[in-house]
Protein backbone atom coordinates (compact mmCIF):
# COMPACT_ATOMS: atom_id res chain seq x y z
CA UNK A 1 0.00 0.00 0.00
CA UNK A 2 1.69 3.14 -0.54
CA UNK A 3 1.61 5.78 1.81
CA UNK A 4 2.07 9.86 1.12
CA UNK A 5 5.07 10.84 2.78
CA UNK A 6 4.53 12.32 6.35
CA UNK A 7 3.45 16.27 6.02
CA UNK A 8 1.44 18.82 8.81
CA UNK A 9 -2.33 18.60 8.39
CA UNK A 10 -3.88 21.45 9.65
CA UNK A 11 -7.91 20.87 11.41
CA UNK A 12 -10.27 23.06 12.06
CA UNK A 13 -9.61 25.55 10.27
CA UNK A 14 -11.97 28.43 9.11
CA UNK A 15 -11.60 28.01 5.31
CA UNK A 16 -11.66 31.46 2.84
CA UNK A 17 -15.42 30.65 2.42
CA UNK A 18 -16.14 30.37 5.71
CA UNK A 19 -16.53 26.28 5.78
CA UNK A 20 -14.41 24.73 8.56
CA UNK A 21 -12.18 22.37 7.20
CA UNK A 22 -8.39 20.78 6.79
CA UNK A 23 -5.04 21.71 4.77
CA UNK A 24 -2.66 18.96 4.57
CA UNK A 25 0.92 20.22 3.76
CA UNK A 26 3.73 18.47 2.58
CA UNK A 27 7.54 20.30 2.55
CA UNK A 28 7.16 23.54 0.47
CA UNK A 29 3.61 23.07 -1.27
CA UNK A 30 -0.21 22.37 -0.46
CA UNK A 31 -0.88 18.57 -0.73
CA UNK A 32 -4.70 18.56 -0.26
CA UNK A 33 -7.38 20.56 0.93
CA UNK A 34 -10.31 18.51 2.78
CA UNK A 35 -10.07 14.63 3.77
CA UNK A 36 -7.98 13.93 6.01
CA UNK A 37 -4.70 13.57 7.77
CA UNK A 38 -2.10 10.68 6.49
CA UNK A 39 -0.22 8.65 8.81
CA UNK A 40 2.84 9.98 10.54
CA UNK A 41 1.41 13.29 9.66
CA UNK A 42 1.96 15.77 12.58
CA UNK A 43 -1.81 17.35 12.92
CA UNK A 44 -2.38 20.94 14.62
CA UNK A 45 -5.68 21.92 15.47
CA UNK A 46 -6.71 25.51 14.66
CA UNK A 47 -9.86 25.66 16.65
CA UNK A 48 -11.70 27.84 14.07
CA UNK A 49 -9.04 30.33 13.39
CA UNK A 50 -9.03 31.71 9.77
CA UNK A 51 -6.65 30.11 7.47
CA UNK A 52 -5.89 32.07 4.22
CA UNK A 53 -3.61 31.83 1.22
CA UNK A 54 -0.41 34.09 2.61
CA UNK A 55 -1.42 38.08 1.59
CA UNK A 56 0.85 39.59 -1.48
CA UNK A 57 1.25 42.65 -1.84
CA UNK A 58 1.04 43.85 -5.11
CA UNK A 59 3.50 47.45 -5.02
CA UNK A 60 6.02 48.71 -2.45
CA UNK A 61 9.50 50.42 -2.98
CA UNK A 62 11.04 48.22 -0.47
CA UNK A 63 14.08 50.35 -0.09
CA UNK A 64 12.04 53.39 1.22
CA UNK A 65 10.09 51.96 4.09
CA UNK A 66 12.51 53.47 7.07
CA UNK A 67 12.74 56.77 5.78
CA UNK A 68 10.09 59.41 7.42
CA UNK A 69 6.96 60.76 5.95
CA UNK A 70 7.34 64.75 5.49
CA UNK A 71 5.39 66.61 7.92
CA UNK A 72 3.71 68.45 5.18
CA UNK A 73 -0.11 68.41 4.54
CA UNK A 74 0.20 69.81 0.95
CA UNK A 75 -2.10 68.53 -1.86
CA UNK A 76 -0.36 67.69 -4.90
CA UNK A 77 -1.74 68.10 -8.74
CA UNK A 78 0.86 65.02 -9.76
CA UNK A 79 3.27 63.07 -8.46
CA UNK A 80 6.52 64.84 -9.93
CA UNK A 81 5.51 67.74 -7.47
CA UNK A 82 5.77 65.25 -4.76
CA UNK A 83 8.84 63.51 -6.21
CA UNK A 84 10.52 67.19 -6.33
CA UNK A 85 9.67 67.59 -2.79
CA UNK A 86 11.45 64.08 -1.61
CA UNK A 87 14.59 64.85 -3.80
CA UNK A 88 14.69 68.31 -2.15
CA UNK A 89 14.83 66.52 1.21
CA UNK A 90 17.98 64.79 0.83
CA UNK A 91 19.79 68.18 1.23
CA UNK A 92 17.27 69.91 3.59
CA UNK A 93 15.92 67.52 5.90
CA UNK A 94 19.17 66.38 8.18
CA UNK A 95 16.91 63.53 9.40
CA UNK A 96 15.90 62.11 6.06
CA UNK A 97 19.28 62.68 4.63
CA UNK A 98 20.87 60.53 7.69
CA UNK A 99 18.19 57.50 6.61
CA UNK A 100 18.73 57.57 3.18
CA UNK A 101 22.97 57.66 4.17
CA UNK A 102 21.70 54.10 5.72
CA UNK A 103 23.28 51.30 3.48
CA UNK A 104 20.73 50.12 1.12
CA UNK A 105 20.06 46.34 1.97
CA UNK A 106 19.75 47.35 5.35
CA UNK A 107 16.84 49.35 4.35
CA UNK A 108 15.63 46.51 2.09
CA UNK A 109 15.37 44.68 5.56
CA UNK A 110 13.22 46.36 7.19
CA UNK A 111 10.58 46.46 3.85
CA UNK A 112 10.71 42.80 4.38
CA UNK A 113 9.61 42.92 7.78
CA UNK A 114 6.83 45.51 7.20
CA UNK A 115 5.54 42.68 5.02
CA UNK A 116 6.19 39.69 7.02
CA UNK A 117 4.34 40.83 10.11
CA UNK A 118 1.33 41.56 7.97
CA UNK A 119 0.95 38.62 6.72
CA UNK A 120 2.63 39.17 3.42
CA UNK A 121 4.31 36.35 1.91
CA UNK A 122 4.99 37.75 -1.42
CA UNK A 123 5.49 41.40 -2.36
CA UNK A 124 6.17 43.01 -5.73
CA UNK A 125 9.12 45.54 -5.81
CA UNK A 126 8.77 48.75 -8.44
CA UNK A 127 12.52 49.06 -8.44
CA UNK A 128 15.52 46.80 -9.46
CA UNK A 129 15.39 43.20 -8.32
CA UNK A 130 18.90 43.52 -5.97
CA UNK A 131 20.52 40.54 -4.72
CA UNK A 132 19.97 40.94 -1.06
CA UNK A 133 16.08 40.04 -1.86
CA UNK A 134 16.54 36.50 -1.93
CA UNK A 135 18.31 33.99 -0.19
CA UNK A 136 17.64 35.01 3.89
CA UNK A 137 14.89 37.86 3.54
CA UNK A 138 11.73 37.94 5.22
CA UNK A 139 9.08 37.38 2.29
CA UNK A 140 8.65 36.06 -0.83
CA UNK A 141 9.86 38.96 -3.35
CA UNK A 142 8.42 39.04 -7.07
CA UNK A 143 11.41 38.33 -9.32
CA UNK A 144 9.71 37.49 -12.48
CA UNK A 145 8.64 41.09 -14.33
CA UNK A 146 9.35 43.86 -16.31
CA UNK A 147 9.22 47.69 -14.88
CA UNK A 148 9.46 51.77 -15.61
CA UNK A 149 8.88 54.02 -13.63
CA UNK A 150 6.76 56.11 -15.39
CA UNK A 151 5.94 58.31 -18.81
CA UNK A 152 7.37 61.53 -16.60
CA UNK A 153 10.55 59.77 -15.34
CA UNK A 154 12.05 57.65 -17.82
CA UNK A 155 10.13 58.94 -21.08
CA UNK A 156 8.51 57.04 -24.03
CA UNK A 157 11.38 55.68 -26.05
CA UNK A 158 12.31 54.36 -22.37
CA UNK A 159 8.94 53.24 -21.31
CA UNK A 160 7.92 51.73 -24.82
CA UNK A 161 11.54 49.60 -24.90
CA UNK A 162 10.65 48.28 -21.42
CA UNK A 163 7.45 47.28 -22.29
CA UNK A 164 8.94 45.29 -25.32
CA UNK A 165 11.42 43.35 -23.66
CA UNK A 166 9.26 42.24 -21.03
CA UNK A 167 8.18 38.59 -21.59
CA UNK A 168 4.61 38.28 -22.30
CA UNK A 169 4.19 35.51 -19.46
CA UNK A 170 5.56 38.37 -17.02
CA UNK A 171 4.00 41.17 -15.83
CA UNK A 172 4.93 44.71 -16.71
CA UNK A 173 4.58 47.48 -14.15
CA UNK A 174 4.21 51.27 -14.30
CA UNK A 175 3.36 54.07 -11.86
CA UNK A 176 0.48 55.94 -14.33
CA UNK A 177 -2.47 58.16 -14.21
CA UNK A 178 -0.76 59.08 -10.60
CA UNK A 179 -2.49 62.84 -10.03
CA UNK A 180 -5.57 64.60 -10.59
CA UNK A 181 -4.15 66.72 -13.52
CA UNK A 182 -4.51 67.26 -17.22
CA UNK A 183 -0.90 65.66 -17.73
CA UNK A 184 -1.67 62.50 -14.88
CA UNK A 185 -5.38 61.65 -16.95
CA UNK A 186 -2.97 61.48 -20.43
CA UNK A 187 -0.94 58.91 -19.53
CA UNK A 188 -3.41 56.11 -20.45
CA UNK A 189 -3.11 57.30 -23.85
CA UNK A 190 0.28 57.72 -24.10
CA UNK A 191 0.46 54.34 -23.29
CA UNK A 192 -1.87 52.70 -25.26
CA UNK A 193 -0.64 55.07 -28.15
CA UNK A 194 3.09 53.72 -27.32
CA UNK A 195 1.69 49.78 -27.57
CA UNK A 196 1.89 49.21 -23.71
CA UNK A 197 -1.35 47.72 -22.80
CA UNK A 198 -1.71 44.74 -22.57
CA UNK A 199 -2.71 41.19 -20.80
CA UNK A 200 0.12 41.91 -18.62
CA UNK A 201 0.57 45.81 -18.06
CA UNK A 202 -0.19 46.76 -14.71
CA UNK A 203 -0.70 49.89 -14.15
CA UNK A 204 -0.19 51.38 -10.54
CA UNK A 205 -2.29 54.09 -8.68
CA UNK A 206 -4.69 55.00 -11.89
CA UNK A 207 -5.98 58.33 -10.03
CA UNK A 208 -6.89 59.99 -13.04
CA UNK A 209 -8.17 57.58 -15.11
CA UNK A 210 -11.57 58.26 -16.54
CA UNK A 211 -14.51 55.80 -16.91
CA UNK A 212 -13.79 55.57 -20.94
CA UNK A 213 -10.33 54.12 -19.96
CA UNK A 214 -10.76 51.61 -17.19
CA UNK A 215 -13.09 50.35 -19.90
CA UNK A 216 -10.15 50.14 -22.31
CA UNK A 217 -8.14 48.42 -19.55
CA UNK A 218 -10.21 46.02 -18.50
CA UNK A 219 -10.93 45.27 -22.54
CA UNK A 220 -7.20 44.62 -22.70
CA UNK A 221 -7.25 42.34 -20.00
CA UNK A 222 -4.60 44.60 -18.20
CA UNK A 223 -5.29 45.49 -14.25
CA UNK A 224 -4.36 48.42 -11.46
CA UNK A 225 -2.83 48.50 -8.66
CA UNK A 226 -4.33 50.01 -5.81
CA UNK A 227 -2.76 52.25 -3.54
CA UNK A 228 -5.35 53.81 -1.73
CA UNK A 229 -3.51 55.70 1.41
CA UNK A 230 -0.71 57.05 -0.91
CA UNK A 231 -3.00 58.98 -3.52
CA UNK A 232 -5.09 59.97 -0.31
CA UNK A 233 -2.68 61.22 0.95
CA UNK A 234 -0.99 63.12 -1.66
CA UNK A 235 -3.87 64.32 -3.92
CA UNK A 236 -7.01 64.19 -1.53
CA UNK A 237 -8.24 61.39 -3.86
CA UNK A 238 -8.09 57.74 -5.21
CA UNK A 239 -8.82 55.75 -7.84
CA UNK A 240 -12.24 54.64 -8.63
CA UNK A 241 -12.19 50.87 -8.56
CA UNK A 242 -15.77 49.02 -8.47
CA UNK A 243 -16.18 47.87 -11.30
CA UNK A 244 -13.05 46.88 -12.19
CA UNK A 245 -12.58 45.14 -9.05
CA UNK A 246 -15.98 42.94 -9.79
CA UNK A 247 -13.82 42.23 -13.02
CA UNK A 248 -10.65 40.58 -11.02
CA UNK A 249 -8.87 42.94 -12.82
CA UNK A 250 -7.42 45.06 -9.13
CA UNK A 251 -4.56 44.10 -6.67
CA UNK A 252 -3.98 46.08 -3.84
CA UNK A 253 -0.36 47.78 -2.77
CA UNK A 254 0.95 49.65 0.34
CA UNK A 255 3.31 52.16 -1.74
CA UNK A 256 6.53 53.13 0.57
CA UNK A 257 5.67 53.98 4.28
CA UNK A 258 6.78 57.65 2.61
CA UNK A 259 3.36 58.15 1.57
CA UNK A 260 1.43 54.76 2.36
CA UNK A 261 0.01 52.83 5.53
CA UNK A 262 2.11 51.26 7.55
CA UNK A 263 1.34 47.78 6.34
CA UNK A 264 -0.86 45.81 3.82
CA UNK A 265 -3.31 45.11 7.16
CA UNK A 266 -3.45 48.44 7.51
CA UNK A 267 -3.81 49.17 3.86
CA UNK A 268 -6.96 46.74 3.98
CA UNK A 269 -8.64 48.68 7.13
CA UNK A 270 -8.74 51.82 5.34
CA UNK A 271 -9.66 50.57 1.83
CA UNK A 272 -12.58 49.06 3.33
CA UNK A 273 -13.95 51.81 5.09
CA UNK A 274 -13.94 53.53 1.80
CA UNK A 275 -16.97 51.68 1.14
CA UNK A 276 -16.18 50.69 -2.69
CA UNK A 277 -15.78 47.39 -2.63
CA UNK A 278 -16.92 44.68 0.03
CA UNK A 279 -14.87 42.52 1.99
CA UNK A 280 -14.93 39.20 -0.19
CA UNK A 281 -13.43 41.60 -2.95
CA UNK A 282 -10.71 42.88 -0.60
CA UNK A 283 -9.53 39.73 0.26
CA UNK A 284 -9.63 38.14 -3.37
CA UNK A 285 -7.42 41.53 -3.96
CA UNK A 286 -4.36 40.56 -1.94
CA UNK A 287 -4.88 36.62 -2.15
CA UNK A 288 -6.60 35.25 -5.97
CA UNK A 289 -6.60 38.54 -8.08
CA UNK A 290 -3.27 40.07 -6.99
CA UNK A 291 -1.62 36.27 -7.93
CA UNK A 292 -3.32 36.14 -11.43
CA UNK A 293 -2.10 39.93 -12.33
CA UNK A 294 1.07 39.21 -11.27
CA UNK A 295 1.25 36.02 -13.11
CA UNK A 296 1.88 33.82 -10.03
CA UNK A 297 0.09 30.67 -10.85
CA UNK A 298 1.60 28.67 -7.47
CA UNK A 299 -0.19 31.52 -4.61
CA UNK A 300 -3.07 33.19 -4.01
CA UNK A 301 -5.42 29.89 -3.30
CA UNK A 302 -5.85 26.83 -0.96
CA UNK A 303 -5.57 24.39 -2.96
CA UNK A 304 -3.39 21.13 -3.83
CA UNK A 305 0.08 21.76 -5.48
CA UNK A 306 -0.40 25.41 -4.26
CA UNK A 307 2.89 26.71 -2.44
CA UNK A 308 2.53 26.91 1.55
CA UNK A 309 2.28 30.24 1.83
CA UNK A 310 -0.26 30.76 4.84
CA UNK A 311 -1.39 33.02 6.69
CA UNK A 312 -3.75 32.24 10.06
CA UNK A 313 -5.35 34.72 12.12
CA UNK A 314 -8.18 34.97 14.31
CA UNK A 315 -11.84 33.42 14.14
CA UNK A 316 -13.81 36.81 14.47
CA UNK A 317 -10.86 38.87 12.53
CA UNK A 318 -11.67 39.22 9.34
CA UNK A 319 -8.60 40.88 7.36
CA UNK A 320 -10.69 44.79 7.14
CA UNK A 321 -10.23 44.36 11.12
CA UNK A 322 -6.92 42.47 11.52
CA UNK A 323 -4.02 44.20 12.67
CA UNK A 324 0.02 42.73 12.43
CA UNK A 325 -0.23 41.92 16.35
CA UNK A 326 -3.40 39.77 15.90
CA UNK A 327 -1.88 37.82 13.17
CA UNK A 328 -1.52 33.98 14.54
CA UNK A 329 1.07 32.45 12.16
CA UNK A 330 2.69 33.52 8.86
CA UNK A 331 4.10 30.15 6.67
CA UNK A 332 6.18 30.82 3.80
CA UNK A 333 7.04 27.07 2.05
CA UNK A 334 5.33 25.43 4.67
CA UNK A 335 7.93 26.80 7.58
CA UNK A 336 6.80 29.21 10.68
CA UNK A 337 8.53 32.46 10.11
CA UNK A 338 5.97 34.95 12.50
CA UNK A 339 3.51 34.58 14.81
CA UNK A 340 2.48 33.13 18.39
CA UNK A 341 4.47 30.75 20.27
CA UNK A 342 1.65 28.36 21.02
CA UNK A 343 0.79 27.97 17.55
CA UNK A 344 4.17 28.33 16.13
CA UNK A 345 5.14 25.07 19.31
CA UNK A 346 1.86 23.10 17.74
CA UNK A 347 3.13 23.87 13.89
CA UNK A 348 6.58 23.23 14.97
CA UNK A 349 7.60 21.20 18.24
CA UNK A 350 11.15 21.13 17.62
CA UNK A 351 11.77 24.58 15.95
CA UNK A 352 13.32 27.51 17.54
CA UNK A 353 12.62 30.70 17.16
CA UNK A 354 13.49 34.40 18.49
CA UNK A 355 11.22 36.01 21.24
CA UNK A 356 9.76 39.70 19.79
CA UNK A 357 7.43 41.98 20.88
CA UNK A 358 5.43 43.87 18.14
CA UNK A 359 2.89 46.53 19.35
CA UNK A 360 2.71 45.30 22.97
CA UNK A 361 2.05 41.33 22.06
CA UNK A 362 4.96 38.53 22.84
CA UNK A 363 5.68 36.80 19.25
CA UNK A 364 8.17 34.70 17.79
CA UNK A 365 10.44 35.42 14.45
CA UNK A 366 12.52 33.34 12.49
CA UNK A 367 15.67 33.58 14.64
CA UNK A 368 17.72 34.21 11.11
CA UNK A 369 15.82 37.52 10.19
CA UNK A 370 15.77 38.47 14.08
CA UNK A 371 19.38 38.09 13.58
CA UNK A 372 19.48 39.96 10.43
CA UNK A 373 17.15 42.75 12.35
CA UNK A 374 19.73 42.89 15.45
CA UNK A 375 22.55 44.10 13.41
CA UNK A 376 20.84 46.80 11.49
CA UNK A 377 21.41 50.53 12.84
CA UNK A 378 17.90 51.10 11.95
CA UNK A 379 14.77 49.42 13.84
CA UNK A 380 10.96 48.13 13.00
CA UNK A 381 8.46 50.80 14.99
CA UNK A 382 6.72 49.09 17.60
CA UNK A 383 9.23 46.20 17.47
CA UNK A 384 11.52 45.16 20.35
CA UNK A 385 13.98 42.01 20.33
CA UNK A 386 12.48 40.41 23.48
CA UNK A 387 15.86 38.07 23.71
CA UNK A 388 18.70 38.39 21.95
CA UNK A 389 18.62 37.34 18.54
CA UNK A 390 18.99 33.96 17.55
CA UNK A 391 18.44 33.07 21.00
CA UNK A 392 15.42 30.42 20.66
CA UNK A 393 12.42 29.44 22.44
CA UNK A 394 14.00 25.74 22.46
CA UNK A 395 13.91 25.24 25.77
CA UNK A 396 10.37 26.58 26.79
CA UNK A 397 9.29 24.79 24.21
CA UNK A 398 10.35 21.87 25.11
CA UNK A 399 9.29 22.24 28.42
Amino acid sequence: MHLSPPGMTLINARLSGGEIGCVRIVGARIAAVGGAAQRGDSVVDLDGDRLLPGLINAHDHLQLNSLTRPASSRSYAHAREWIADVDARRTADPEFEAGVAVARDERLLIGGLKNLLSGVTTVAHHDPYYASLSGEYPTRVLFRYGWAHSLYVDGEQKVGSSYRATPRRWPWIIHAAEGVDGEAAQEFERLEALGCLGPNTLLVHGVALGRAQRLRLDRAAAGLIWCPSSNLHLFGKTADVAELAARGRVALGTDSRLSGARDLLEELRLAGGLGVVDDSLLEAMVTRDGARLLRLGDRGELRAGMRADLLIVPARKGLGTASRADVRLVLIDGIVRYGDLDLARRAAPQGEWAEIGVDGRAKILQPSIATLLARTPIGEPGLTLAAPAGEAAAGEAAA
